[in-house]
């Protein structure tokens, strides 16, 4: 039976979402015949942990599912095991990656997808707390439909399960590697109320994760696309095109990644930083996999914290360092989209050591430009002013800090490509009495 792991990752309360996922594994198990690992890694504080456990508990029991609440003691107990097994050097150090202290959306997703390979699956589901499904004729829209349809199959095979095939024959006896839609409802990054407010210092600041020298039709192009998914338009009938993966129409509250792709290269373990966990759709495109796009969007909202004291700080802080980040990610992605098919062996697997030789290079880049970026991040909230005004104060002794953090992650994540193969075999040779639970 073909083993398949839905993950949910949550650092805040979402007991609804954890009951809703389960409904979204049950059908998958019902539906497809497949064994679905649900697994919950909670970051989140012991009232809310509480919570989840409760509502995992609570989850009608259906064959095929096995459900997996783990707080970070287990997660980190399992990661422990599995780097002493991998015999790497330094494993605290290959610990805090996977594990920080701080928010980071790539370590979380990096950790499901060591215990997906430590449960034997061939795919990663993944869904977030802060999003809903769409109901449709009285029953929810679940995305896990043409995600198991056609995950991890040759392109030639899948076609059968799609409504649009326009995928080059050439890339025919590929395997569908990624699959996944968008959200409809608030921008997936949360920048609207600026964009209420005062609509040309949103593209100001939103342009500025353009890559270095791009124009302003580029920035123009960039801006309007960026952050807004699917519109707000609900589900009224299945639409799935197997092609190149629309990266730009993708979310990584709704994906499906097989494990040949997530075994071979991670995701950046960037703390504090926003979009983190989004390389693999670049690297799937790149180096020309198949991939599905489909419109059973998320229904994507905000909880209150973001958008007030504290929680506001934290969260512009992180879209901040997205900023800086991009410094070292856009050459990355520029050798990925210059290398194509090159970035794949003879048996259509990503070569790991040309993300990390390409990241390795890309730490030396010079960081005029991350200057130039907070100077007018500064400028822009300053002009908001406000609450923006009161975060431009608090950023500007951070930026020294922020600068140093934004190119230790980019070298972060080159070792931690270098360390990826051991430590996806040491998960996989977990032994059975010491499996998460």
């Amino acid at each position: 039976m073909r083993a398949v792991c839905l993950a949910l990752p949550t650092n805040r309360e979402c007991a609804d979402t954890v009951t809703a996922v389960g409904a979204e594994a049950a059908h998958a198990a019902r539906r497809f015949g497949v064994r679905v690992h649900l697994l919950v890694l909670d970051s989140a504080d012991p009232a809310a942990r509480a919570r989840h456990a409760a509502a995992a508990a609570a989850l009608p029991p259906v064959e095929g599912v096995v459900v997996h609440h783990l707080d970070e003691d287990a997660q980190r107990a399992f990661l422990r095991g599995a780097i002493e097994r991998s015999g790497l050097p330094g494993p605290d150090r290959l610990l805090d990656l996977m594990l920080p202290d701080a928010v980071s959306y790539g370590a979380c997703t990096n950790r499901a997808f060591l215990l997906a390979a430590a449960l034997g699956c061939t795919s990663v589901h993944r869904r977030d707390s802060d999003s809903r499904y769409q109901w449709h004729d009285g029953a929810p829209v679940f995305p896990i439909e043409h995600e198991l349809a056609t995950i991890g199959l040759k392109a030639a095979d899948a076609a059968a399960a799609v409504t649009e095939h326009t995928l080059d024959p050439a890339h025919a006896d590929k395997p569908v590697a990624l699959v996944g839609a968008s959200f409809i409802g608030e921008l997936s990054v949360d920048l609207g109320e600026i964009r209420e407010l005062d609509p040309e210092t949103y593209h100001d600041v939103v342009a500025l994760w353009a890559p270095t020298g791009a124009t302003e039709e580029e920035r123009r192009e960039l801006v309007a696309e960026s952050f807004t998914g699917a519109g707000t338009k609900p589900f009224t009938a299945d639409r799935a095109v197997l092609d190149r993966p629309d990266i730009w129409r993708i979310d990584m509250c709704n994906i499906a990644l097989d494990h040949e792709v997530y075994e071979r290269v991670p995701l950046p373990p960037a703390t504090d930083t926003i979009g983190s966990d989004y390389f693999l759709h670049h690297l799937v495109h790149d180096a020309t996999l198949p991939g599905v796009t489909h419109n059973r969007h998320i229904v994507n909202y905000y909880t209150p914290e973001r958008r007030t004291g504290s929680g506001f700080t934290a969260y512009q802080e992180r879209y901040a360092k997205f900023l800086l980040s991009m410094l070292y990610l856009h050459p990355v992605y520029a050798d990925m989209e210059r290398a194509g098919d090159a970035l794949l062996d003879e048996h259509h697997h990503v070569r790991p050591e040309a993300i990390a030789d390409s990241a390795r290079r890309s730490a030396a880049t010079d960081r005029a430009e991350n200057h130039r970026r907070l100077a007018e991040l500064d400028r822009c909230y300053r002009r908001l002013g406000g609450k923006y005004a009161e975060f431009a104060d608090h950023l500007a002794p951070a930026r020294a800090r922020l600068l140093d953090e934004a190119q230790a992650d980019i070298e972060d994540f080159a070792l931690l490509i270098d360390a990826w193969g051991p430590l996806v075999r040491a998960s996989r040779a977990t032994p059975a009495d010491r499996l998460p639970r």
